[in-house]
């Protein structure tokens, strides 16, 4: 999809705000009283699943941004990607601009992209063409070598102003039709597996550090309009089906390991519906058993496999989503754009849009769910991906909140894949909603990887998403007030049993250059109560209680020691078992030890329990013993349940 702009406006900014003025902000101090707000509440021990690592890739963007929320996957996808000819870096621009063939450089070829994000350990997801046509050679500056030349069609609605002899391809706003050969050569599927092996000998296969996903082209019912000097039809089942599966199995023959990604339609009536049916069903769908066009491509996929072996040749199920609304902001809009988020997710949700009643009155999308749905119907096993996706006003703090509404949504719905295409520039609003879920206290701390069960009493008002940290189990709790006011809400955590006070990490409009942390909150016996700023993201990481190890030295000589650590269980539940460790200060070493499984390597020593004293009960304790070298006994112990 070519790329989206929306109109700017000038950010609203915390300049001449004082210090003590932001901190007011943040604890309502000094403003007027809080309305309640709608009841949260996480239970650790529900509906817990793994939350992709994937899901915060994007296209594009700053590379010190990239590197500093750890960017998982960058996608070299769009338009001009769909007749890329690898053989001579060139491209076509297609409708976005004037059909014209440009050279890319080497930071803009297909290797460089490749190499840049491999080096800083991000996953490219590479497009392969599939329309039948990749661009010819061009020269590398004006005049370009275009699909509507003014040599052969001298009369045209607009013409390139740097580029006379490049037209619009229409006259009287009607489509021109061009000859393919003008700008492009005609390929077929080889042309993939060329492609393929080629960044297979510079890059290694997937499973040894190549490119680890392969796009099935971009968007590809809209080829009769982004790139109809080539590919005027319309796009049939038939067409993408049969190009679909030769790709994949040309990219499978060229990298066994690698993964495949498609269709990625634009939008609503590519997910339904092919070029021949238009926006619904039609006789193209009738001709395929009834199925909309995502669901025989899914079925169409697995014959495929299962014609051939029972092979995977469709890794990722992908369509891009795009709210159908402006990029304005005002007040309509900005309530909108938080609103229709719902159409991800929601099964109550109707589509405020030419989607809906208004328009082809479809029913709620609760688009994740429906994708999940059609794959487990008809190709079980395949990941779901978003590969482009953007609710617009980045550089406003409404496109925070979605943002961070978003990335919420996808963790707790269980999308594999998800890249934003028209990435904030790392100062916008919009950017700082990916540093609440990775990077929120500068020093790379991240919102936890498992999700767990999670519900606001209104999530129109108050979004609530969870996790647990698997690194060190901390719950983190992510909480958007979508309103224009403060809200006092009580949150109630079950199934977690926390060390100490909640930590508290704040975006909002007190001060839009920083994620601030606020004061420590009181969160005894699983209850929270804390105040949500107007139009703000809030992060609460409440760090897990485990266990405790302390030590008592029973008897010493110049060359040694005799020691017993008593290990507490400090959960309000049973824990099953212990690990504890420590660091020598010298050159001690242990010559024996009791009640334990203990290994040293230099100064670093490990005790983990020997079963039988495994389980402590809540509150309760267990002793193991050990006797070293040297006098002094280790400075600190650190005990983790297992």
């Amino acid at each position: 999809m070519a790329v989206r702009r929306w109109r700017k406006r000038r950010a609203v900014t915390a300049s001449g705000l004082t210090a003590s003025l932001v901190a007011m902000a943040l604890s309502g101090a000094g403003t007027a009283a809080a309305d309640t707000g709608p009841a949260l509440s996480v239970d650790v021990s529900t509906a817990r699943h793994a939350i992709s690592p994937d899901i915060y890739g994007l296209n594009g963007g700053d590379p010190a941004f990239n590197a500093e929320i750890g960017q998982t996957v960058a996608r070299w996808g769009g338009n001009a990607t769909s007749r890329y000819n690898f053989k001579n870096h060139t491209y076509n621009t297609g409708s976005d601009w004037y059909f014209e063939n440009i050279v890319a450089d080497e930071e803009h070829s297909v290797e460089g992209m490749v190499g840049s994000n491999l080096g800083r350990g991000i996953k490219p997801v590479v497009t392969v063409p599939l329309s039948g046509w990749v661009a010819k050679d061009s020269p590398s500056q004006h005049p370009f070598t275009c699909g509507f030349p003014a040599t052969r069609f001298p009369r045209q609605d607009g013409f390139d102003q740097w580029d006379a002899n490049c037209g619009n391809g229409k006259l009287d706003q009607q489509n021109l039709t061009a000859v393919p050969t003008d700008s492009s050569i005609p390929v077929d599927t080889s042309f993939d597996g060329e492609m393929v092996s080629h960044l297979v000998d510079r890059f290694g296969t997937a499973a040894h550090g190549g490119v680890p996903i392969y796009e099935l082209d971009n968007e590809p019912v809209l080829w009769s309009s982004t790139h109809r000097d080539v590919h005027p039809a319309a796009v049939s089942d038939d067409e993408l089906g049969s190009k679909g599966t030769a790709a994949a199995a040309a990219i499978k023959a060229a990298d066994p390991s690698a993964a495949v990604l498609g269709p990625s339609g634009w939008g609503y009536c590519e997910w339904v519906a092919s070029g021949v049916d238009g926006c619904g069903p039609g006789a193209d769908s009738a001709a395929h058993g009834g199925l909309n066009l995502s669901q025989w491509y899914l079925k169409n996929m697995k014959d495929y496999s299962d014609a051939h072996g029972g092979k995977r040749y469709l890794d990722y199920f992908d369509q891009h989503f795009y709210p159908q609304i402006s990029g304005d902001k005002t007040p309509e809009a900005n309530a909108l754009r938080l609103r229709s988020i719902r159409s991800l997710w929601d099964p109550s949700y109707v589509e405020e849009s030419w989607i809906g009643p208004s328009g082809v009155n479809a029913p709620p999308l609760q688009f994740i769910r429906t994708m999940k749905s059609w794959v487990d119907r008809y190709n079980p096993g395949t990941k779901t991906a978003i590969t482009e996706y953007n609710w617009g006003a980045l550089d406003d703090i409404n496109g925070a909140l979605a943002e961070a509404d978003i990335l919420g949504v996808f963790g707790r719905e269980g999308l594999d894949l998800a890249t934003m295409w028209g990435e904030p520039k790392p100062t916008d609003p919009g950017a700082y909603a990916f540093r609440m879920y990775r990077n929120y206290d500068g020093a790379g701390s991240r919102f936890g990887d498992v999700s767990v069960q999670s519900a606001s009493a209104d999530q129109d008002r108050l979004a609530v998403y969870a996790a647990q940290r698997s690194a060190d189990q901390a719950l983190t709790v992510m909480v958007v007030n979508k309103t224009g006011g403060d809200l006092t809400s009580p949150l109630s955590v079950a199934g977690f049993d926390n060390a100490g006070a909640a930590q508290r990490f704040t975006y909002s409009p007190a001060d839009l250059g920083a994620i601030v942390r606020g004061g420590d909150l009181p969160a005894g016996n699983g209850h929270i109560d804390a105040t949500y700023p107007a139009n703000s993201i809030t992060l609460l990481v409440l760090p897990a209680a485990g266990c405790s190890a302390s030590l008592h030295v029973n008897g010493g000589w110049d060359t040694g020691h005799v020691a017993t650590v008593t290990v507490t269980n400090d959960r309000r539940t049973a824990i099953t078992g212990w690990r504890v460790s420590w660091t020598w200060p010298g050159g001690q070493q242990v010559t024996n030890s009791w009640n334990t499984t203990l290994k040293q390597n230099a100064a670093s020593v490990v005790a983990t329990d020997a079963g039988w004293n495994g389980p402590i009960t809540a509150g309760g304790s267990t002793t193991f013993g050990f006797q070293a070298t040297g006098g002094t006994p280790p400075p600190a112990l650190t005990c983790t349940p297992t």
